[in-house]
């Protein structure tokens, strides 16, 4: 795994919530590898590869029309990065997280 490869699930909402965090992730990862697009999945993935712009400021993500419980997989750095964009686009609760040798892996729930 890359140090900007981050896996993301996100369960909860609906596809447009979905395209939202996606949205919030792009400032700090650049466009994922494929957009949440099916509006009959209950859990959508979605994987950045690339580096992003490094902005630090709030993306234009949307609002959520009810709670998402998002889980990010990476590098250490890579969790990181994606929690604070997050955090700086919508309302988290810190789930908890694991760590693993090379990868960690945190769980927020985000509300609209």
């Amino acid at each position: 795994m890359t140090d900007t490869q981050l896996t993301v699930t996100l369960s909860g909402g609906g596809v447009d919530d979905a395209r939202a965090v996606v949205r919030a992730l792009e400032g700090a990862f650049g466009p994922p590898d494929q957009r949440p697009s099916d509006a009959r999945a209950t859990v959508h993935m979605a994987t950045f590869a690339g580096e992003g712009t490094g902005d630090a400021g709030p993306a234009d993500a949307g609002a959520l029309s009810a709670p998402v419980t998002v889980t990010v997989q990476g590098t250490p750095d890579a969790v990181r990065r994606a929690g604070d964009a997050l955090r700086r686009s919508f309302r988290t609760r810190d789930e908890g997280a694991a760590s693993g040798d090379q990868e960690q892996e945190r769980q927020l729930l985000l509300e609209p």
